[in-house]
């Protein structure tokens, strides 16, 4: 049973980038500031063999600072309609270059690309959003990657609930948890 669960959830997650309207297609990115948890919704944009999951940044963003003084991180994904949520917790990767970086970049199309071309880092203040100035000949794209090393499953049913928990220096092997 345990084994389908960790397909399950594994699963759900995939469904998140390849389901436009999927429910884990964007899910909760928590990083660390001054010992403090610090939330922002993300985009889900894929995932590796090795389950390592892909999101988009600006480098220039805070969470980047927050990733380079401690990698921990942890995405949280909700489905009202399941009743389902999964936490993957691990480290988090930035990569700003390479052939990975550059086939990840060229995936990002149109408007989406405004998103990494403005003059000012994410968070500056401005007048009025319809006055964001761009820098079209130079963009500040990253790629951060979330390496898993503990998964949390909890689907909430009746008659019982069902959590469990899978830890990479347990080779993936699973654990119930009372939920």
């Amino acid at each position: 049973m345990l084994d389908q669960i960790l397909k399950d959830l594994k699963n759900e997650v995939k469904f998140g980038y390849l389901k436009k309207k999927h429910a884990f297609r964007y899910p909760s990115l928590a990083s660390v500031e001054e010992g403090m948890p610090v939330q922002r919704t993300v985009v889900l944009r894929d995932t590796t063999d090795d389950f390592e999951l892909i999101m988009y940044t600006d480098e220039r963003s805070d969470k980047i600072r927050q990733f380079e003084n401690n990698p921990n991180s942890s995405l949280l994904f909700y489905n009202h309609k399941k009743l389902l949520q999964v936490k993957i917790e691990g480290k988090m990767k930035m990569i700003r270059s390479g052939k990975e970086y550059e086939e990840y970049w060229s995936k990002v199309q149109g408007n989406s690309q405004k998103d990494f071309i403005t003059k000012k880092p994410p968070g500056t203040l401005i007048e009025n959003p319809d006055k964001i100035d761009y820098k079209e000949d130079e963009h500040h794209f990253c790629l951060l990657k979330l390496v898993p090393e503990r998964m949390e499953f909890l689907q909430l049913k009746r008659p019982n609930h069902i959590r469990a928990r899978f830890d990479k220096s347990d080779d993936w092997q699973g654990q119930f948890l009372n939920p």
